[in-house]
């Protein structure tokens, strides 16, 4: 029987995502936040082709942003609703990490993995932040998927796209807590 580590065990068991609108100051500093990055690109990559990297997105870019979401939406003919929600996040934020998901030409490894390999790095960052006592939320929202948008605002090639916008602060309140998984209805026994 393998050994288990109790204390990564409960995290695990018990970890819950803090609402980006719930996240505050003070957040972490370039070298506080190198450690989490670090464990973020410490996931499954098959063939070492690191088909990811991040943009970090401090306060002065977040309001950038924030203004180009309400023109994207004007310009994409989106009612107030849909352009408050794209703009939201950014005009609240203070840090968050961009994951940007950037597949290299590969005969061996096929482009499905790689963005899986992104996603990885979505959910490794947001678990490292919350074990490290930060408060973090992983977001996309239609913004995150505006070619316009985010060749524009994150400078992206045509071949990259945003596996996900991580948020990361100090939680202002207690998170609450949501209904689970009921795995009785997911899980799948095969034994032959």
């Amino acid at each position: 029987m393998a050994s288990i580590n109790i204390t990564a065990s409960d995290f695990f068991q018990t970890r819950r995502s803090v609402p980006a609108k719930m996240l505050g100051l003070p957040v972490p500093d370039r070298a506080g936040l190198m450690p989490l990055l670090t464990a973020a690109a410490r996931v499954p990559d098959h063939g070492k082709l690191e088909p990811w990297r991040f943009l970090v997105l401090e306060r002065g870019a977040m309001a950038r942003l924030a203004t180009l979401a309400q023109t994207r939406a004007a310009e994409l003919g989106y009612d107030a609703e849909k352009s408050a929600k794209g703009s939201a996040q950014f005009e609240t934020g203070n840090l968050a990490v961009v994951v940007i998901s950037s597949p290299k030409p590969s005969d061996k490894i096929p482009l499905a993995e790689q963005i899986l390999s992104a996603g990885a790095v979505c959910v490794t960052l947001l678990n490292a932040s919350l074990a490290a006592g930060w408060g973090a939320n992983w977001l996309s929202g239609w913004p995150s998927h505006d070619r316009g948008f985010i060749e524009a605002g994150f400078g992206l090639a045509p071949h990259e796209s945003v596996a996900g916008i991580l948020h990361i602060g100090t939680p202002l309140n207690t998170p609450p807590e949501r209904p689970r998984p009921d795995l009785t209805a997911l899980v799948e026994w095969v034994s032959q």
